[in-house]
């Protein structure tokens, strides 16, 4: 650690030399002339000063001492480790006329440079985004007790850009239903017949909300069948007639497992918990999304679409769709808030929203339930959303042997949770060390996937090591 003060007099130098950090030296001017003081990591002290001209003598002595300790025919001079914190040093010459001027108090010298812990993850994804030839990414790391700690954005991408999230909507979509669990209007382990007048048939007469929103209601989800018998589910027909359709058709009778027995994922189970949540509650999606949400976090950019929309831009890039190449609808270009608002939105899969926005929903789940001082949802219903609900209830496990809650898939090994969607955003917890994080691409969630193994154990010790610094 250095501390440079310049000497009052052409006669006179005068070294100061401190352990401790944290202000900004101090220094004295005259002639041009300094005196350095270093303290090294062995605690010796050196001091260094630049030379007089015609002056070929020089005497050291520190503050304590009533005489001068060396005299030296150079301009350094190394102290032992006890005399470390022994300041002020002084120096003086004889050149012109002996002059004992004392430099001022004792100061600190300046702090070393932050090191920046998260240097290697912005490396990483700058390196794979260029890799990948993709248009951008954002990246934002959430700490429980500080807030935002990370906000990265690469190439197109920015603050302000929208994204469709696909399936990373889950977690927002079941809070929904956990939020009017609190407020009595519906019960998550109640069969749906007793909550709604439009659910008749046998398998809606075991139904609960909690089975719809773990995707083990038994419904056809994403699979495991090819058979799709739900195309209310792209169209503006109404997100309670939807459901009532979803529920009561007769032509997936045969592809319907009993409740709580099977692991299927998504599809059209989260359209009828949706209509469940229009009926009990008497509002639209778009209100309850607004009143639960938007107003008591400050997510503006929150919104639902049917992803049918969407199918449109999806056309301008038929095969890589088809191939899942590159199903993200890129002739979006950032705005898909510019998609209409749908009376039957996409509840699996229809939010699109900014990554700042998102991170904020992130921090709400670290934080109890609360943005800012309003309480979004009860940490009794986060705990709910947050547990491993297949493996618990019937022994389940997801296709890659991982556990599933409501809306986040739960790691087994290392007890994070994650949400990931289709199109390659991909937002995690560890609730245990308390922080999060917001990947978002706008490719697949195969790509998303890749880049999230990269960096994931990286974010981990970025965050323990930021919180030590």
């Amino acid at each position: 650690m250095t501390n440079r003060i310049r000497r009052g007099t052409a006669a006179l130098l005068v070294c100061i030399a401190t352990l401790a950090t944290g202000l900004a030296p101090a220094s004295a001017e005259d002639g041009g002339q300094t005196c350095t003081v270093t303290t090294n990591d062995d605690g010796t002290v050196t001091l260094d000063w630049t030379a007089i001209p015609g002056e070929d003598r020089y005497q050291v002595r520190k503050l304590d001492n009533t005489k001068w300790v060396a005299r030296v025919h150079a301009t350094t001079y190394v102290l032992g480790a006890e005399h470390a914190g022994d300041g002020p040093f002084w120096v003086r010459s004889r050149q012109a006329s002996i002059t004992d001027t004392r430099c001022s108090d004792d100061v600190p010298p300046p702090p070393p440079p932050p090191v920046d812990v998260f240097a290697s993850i912005t490396a990483n994804v700058d390196e794979f985004v260029a890799d990948q030839g993709l248009n951008g990414a954002g990246l934002l790391i959430v700490d429980r007790e500080r807030g935002v700690v990370y906000e990265q954005y690469f190439g197109e991408f920015g603050p302000e850009r929208q994204t469709l999230i696909a399936s990373a909507s889950k977690m927002i979509s079941a809070g929904v239903l956990l939020k009017l669990q609190e407020q009595g209007l519906l019960h998550m382990d109640r069969e749906i017949r007793h909550q709604v007048g439009w659910a008749n048939t046998w398998w809606a007469h075991r139904t609960t909300p909690a089975q719809l929103v773990s995707n083990s209601s038994g419904l056809l989800g994403l699979g495991p069948s090819l058979v799709f018998p739900y195309t209310c589910t792209l169209l503006e027909v109404g997100l309670e007639r939807c459901g009532a359709k979803v529920i009561n058709t007769p032509f997936d009778a045969a592809f319907v497992a009993p409740a709580d027995t099977e692991y299927r994922y998504g599809g059209s189970q989260w359209q009828v918990a949706g209509a469940v949540a229009e009926t009990v509650s008497g509002k639209s999606w778009h209100q309850l999304i607004d009143e639960i949400y938007v107003e008591p976090c400050g997510v503006d950019s929150l919104r639902y679409t049917n992803l049918g929309f969407a199918i449109p831009a999806l056309l301008q890039d038929p095969i890589g769709a088809l191939l899942n190449l590159n199903p993200y609808p890129t002739a979006l270009n950032g705005r898909p808030d510019l998609l209409p608002d749908s009376n039957n939105p996409t509840i699996e899969g229809g939010a699109h929203i900014t990554a700042p926005d998102y991170a904020d929903l992130l921090l709400m789940h670290l934080r109890g339930g609360r943005c800012g001082d309003t309480q979004v949802l009860s940490q009794q219903s986060l705990d709910t959303m947050h547990a491993d609900r297949i493996g618990a209830v019937y022994g389940g496990s997801t296709e890659d042997g991982s556990g599933y809650g409501m809306g986040w898939f739960v790691d087994r090994e290392t007890g994070r949770i994650s949400d990931p969607g289709a199109f390659g955003a991909i937002p995690w917890l560890d609730l245990d060390d308390g922080y999060g994080a917001y990947l978002v691409i706008e490719k697949t969630t195969i790509v998303g996937g890749e880049l999230k193994d990269q960096i994931e154990e990286l974010v981990h010790e970025a965050v323990l090591a930021s919180r030590a610094g």
